[in-house]
């Protein structure tokens, strides 16, 4: 496929509001689209490099390049190119990477060197990889769109199944299935004020503790164990203990869904901050498990025995879940039978506060395991209203934080894909925490302004806050009240922060 028709299509995708029409333009790409083009196409329809981060920002692209008259570039020499940019490193590596991003802008047209502009510093955002990329792979290859979703979120991406798709048509999406040993994207939780509210919306549900550690995925098959992240990322090697935990279990093929999480001493849970620096660890990892034991704690049950239990209500998954884990590696939990009984259910958030967790999540009774989704049957309580928002650029600070990255400008998710600011905070941060951010926006500058930098919409922080109010100075309309930050959450990613549409559904008083 030539880069000239995808940086079309990115182009008026951004361009229309119409979910229908997206579905349209996505599904003519994919028509065009040969198999082996679909690992590049998709993430550059994204705004993402299929390589991660290779370096090249503003300062790298340099003066400008005279433009190819006629588009001949393929979407496959771009991706050699920016393959072979990415590994040039050592002595002469500046002349070489710009000998290498000339050639590249060299046989790019006026347009295709706009989009690849865009696409080197972060700044293509058409939201095409939602729902209706899904619709226009589904309308491509005349799949049923339900089926398409489906295999997305068992391959954890759409790449591999619009390849299958493409090369084979719709019976190729049989081949995705829960496979123990192949992660899947987790279910996820929706925001609700308070536990009435969440049991109000779900009915009889199970209320379980909402623990503040690392999620995760533990696949086991006999002998062999498997510890993948909320992001697919395989931790085997650095949790021996985890590994341990699950090859004591009583059997032999299970995907179990749970958090890892380090209790201190007094069997209180240690700071998220130690809990996750010890699963990023890779150095010395005996040690680390010396040093900062983590436990696993489970709630859910994917599959047990080879048997696929996606689609069962979750009491049943409960009850697979009980048969093979014992009690003290399964989450705490209380059963609502219903709105009119909510007191259990504040006291056991109450209990779950005290223990030094971070909330409750009210889970229905009856619903699947919708694995990829931020499902309405899964509602978190936090005594304190929080955010998951994006970092889009930071101010110098002043004082004893000058020459320190302070204040922060944040962004939730909009519908288009990109993102909208809600609003600036410098508060909540000590001094570690400053001089890591400084370092790590620094690697994320797309531009660089007298008051501060533009950054590549990458970082994720968590932000406390205790209201929101209307505001005609920020695009979205309301800003947030006395935000602060709670912590930066390096695993997740932009894709999984808190969307405007969320925030203001969680404060209808607000928009009324």
């Amino acid at each position: 496929m030539l880069l000239t028709r995808l940086a079309e299509v990115s182009r008026e995708v951004a361009a229309t509001a119409s979910r229908n029409r997206k579905t349209a333009l996505l599904a003519e790409l994919f028509r065009d689209a040969e198999p082996a083009d679909v690992p590049i196409v998709i993430p550059y329809l994204a705004g993402r490099l299929p390589q991660g981060r290779i370096g090249v920002g503003w300062k790298v692209l340099g003066a400008p390049v005279p433009p190819a008259v006629e588009p001949s570039l393929t979407v496959r020499e771009v991706d050699a190119l920016l393959t072979e940019l990415g590994a040039v490193s050592g002595a002469g590596s500046q002349k070489e990477r710009a000998r290498i991003l000339g050639e590249l802008m060299g046989a790019a047209t006026e347009d295709e060197q706009r989009f690849l502009r865009a696409l080197l510093t972060g700044e293509v955002r058409q939201g095409a990889l939602d729902a209706a990329a899904v619709e226009g792979l589904a309308a491509a290859t005349g799949a049923d769109p339900a089926d398409v979703r489906r295999a997305v979120m068992l391959a954890g991406s759409l790449q591999p199944v619009a390849g299958a798709l493409l090369a084979e048509g719709p019976a190729a999406l049989d081949r995705f299935r829960l496979t123990v040993g192949q992660p899947v994207l987790p279910m996820l939780a929706r925001s609700a004020s308070s536990v009435a509210e969440a049991v109000e919306k779900l009915g009889a549900c199970a209320v379980e503790e909402k623990l503040d550690g690392i999620r995760v995925q533990v696949h086991r098959d006999g002998d062999t164990v498997g510890i993948h992240t909320r992001t697919l990322d395989d931790i085997t090697d650095r949790l021996p203990e985890v590994v341990a935990a699950a090859l004591e279990l009583p059997g032999e093929r299970f995907v179990l869904d749970g958090e890892v999480i380090s209790f201190g001493p007094d069997g209180r849970p240690r700071s998220f901050q130690e809990t996750a620096g010890r699963v990023g660890s890779r150095v010395d990892v005996a040690r680390a498990a010396e040093e900062v034991p983590v436990s696993p704690v489970f709630f859910d049950a994917l599959s047990v025995d080879g048997r696929d239990l996606l689609d069962l209500p979750f009491t049943e998954r409960h009850a697979e879940l009980s048969r093979l884990v014992p009690e003290p590696m399964r989450v705490r939990r209380a059963l609502v039978t219903g709105p009119g009984e909510t007191g259990e259910a504040e006291a056991f958030l109450a209990a779950t506060l005290a223990r030094g967790h971070e909330g409750v999540v009210a889970k229905g009774l009856d619903a699947p395991y919708s694995a990829g989704r931020r499902g309405a049957s899964w509602l978190k309580v936090k005594p304190v209203h929080t955010l998951d928002l994006v970092v889009l650029a930071a101010e110098w600070g002043h004082g004893r934080r000058t020459g320190k990255l302070s204040n922060l400008h944040l962004g939730a998710r909009s519908a288009d894909g990109g993102f909208v600011m809600l609003g600036k905070t410098f508060k909540g941060m000590t001094d570690a925490m400053l001089a890591w951010q400084t370092e790590r926006l620094g690697e994320l500058t797309v531009e660089e302004k007298g008051w501060g930098v533009t950054v590549h919409p990458e970082l994720v922080v968590e932000i406390a806050y205790d209201g929101l109010q209307r505001s005609t100075r920020y695009p979205g309309g309301v800003t947030l009240r006395f935000a602060r930050v709670v912590r930066y959450r390096e695993d997740k990613r932009p894709e999984e922060a808190d969307t405007v549409e969320d925030l203001l559904a969680a404060h209808p008083e607000v928009m009324a």
